[in-house]
């Protein structure tokens, strides 16, 4: 083959590439767009603070508590960890998160999820996004990635903020864990890290939920509202012992299995399990969302 044809072939294969590397940076540069826009407004800088608030209310309260030499596991009932925070501030990174689980990260992630499309189109600017070369297939996946980031991201900020009040109010040291073993102090923080990322994963499936309610209406309140019951909803069915049976099927049942991750050696059963059905969830609202919104008169 001639020098010229070899020329030809390169500018040809470059030329047919070159749509499909279009596609990739407008998907990239969508993904960073809706990113921008989330962690912009002003509502999820609020949901944000919120949560961060958190661990600060729990670890002055803790500190209140035990300022005479009382025991805050003396106190009552209350998340898992709690009475160990005294011994050691890391465990209000476990107590945090294991407070704000149940129903402040989840309703945070309710509020971004439902808001995805349905805000877009109460604000009426979906069309106009529609309009670009993104189509729709791109817009909500890059929607769903925006949320999983938040999901992330408002974990780590319950978790950073209970880090640091834990370690202006307690003590730092090994842990005991769950199973009366002694780790580092290092590995504690690994560990940490290890169950705010589960934590960030059991939320997915949440979001492929809001973002389905997104698809199924023009207004951004009603979404997030209807999300928000939901979670609710799950939340009472889950305590109701006639309904054992349907427990494990629940998004929400298996979410504090987290604590597993803090025995000697981890206990990944239950983990496990939760982290499945986050991605049966994920793939089967995910799904259901895209089947809706591909085929969705868009009029706002």
């Amino acid at each position: 083959m001639s020098p010229a044809e070899t020329a030809n072939d390169t500018g040809r294969a470059a030329a047919g590439d070159e749509p499909g590397m279009r596609r990739r940076l407008w998907t990239l540069g969508l993904f960073r767009s809706e990113l921008t826009t989330t962690f912009r407004r002003w509502r999820t800088l609020a949901l944000l603070g919120v949560l961060a608030a958190v661990p600060v209310l729990v670890g002055i309260a803790v500190k209140i508590e035990t300022g005479d030499g009382g025991s805050a596991g003396g106190a009552g009932q209350g998340p898992a960890f709690i009475a160990q925070i005294t011994n050691n501030g890391l465990f209000l990174v476990f107590t945090a998160l294991a407070a704000t689980l149940p129903f402040f990260l989840p309703m945070a992630v309710g509020v971004v999820a439902g808001d995805g499309i349905a805000g877009e189109a109460s604000a009426g600017t979906l069309r106009y996004l529609l309009v670009a070369p993104a189509g729709r297939s791109r817009l909500l996946l890059a929607k769903y990635a925006a949320t999983m980031a938040f999901c992330l991201v408002a974990t780590l900020t319950v978790a950073v903020s209970a880090l640091i009040v834990g370690a202006l109010l307690f003590p730092l040291g090994e842990l005991t864990t769950i199973s009366g073993t002694r780790i580092s102090f290092s590995e504690g923080l690994w560990r940490a890290l290890l169950i705010a990322l589960v934590v960030a994963v059991s939320l997915i499936g949440l979001a492929a939920l809001g973002l389905f309610v997104s698809t199924l209406t023009n207004s951004g309140i009603a979404a997030m509202a209807t999300t928000v019951g939901l979670l609710i909803t799950v939340q009472i069915l889950d305590t109701i012992p006639q309904l054992d049976a349907l427990h494990p099927y629940l998004f929400s049942h298996h979410w504090l299995s987290f604590a597993d991750l803090m025995r000697e050696p981890v206990y990944w059963d239950d983990v496990v399990s939760n982290l499945q059905l986050q991605g049966v969830y994920a793939a089967v609202f995910g799904s259901a969302a895209w089947a809706r919104f591909t085929t969705k008169d868009i009029t706002a």
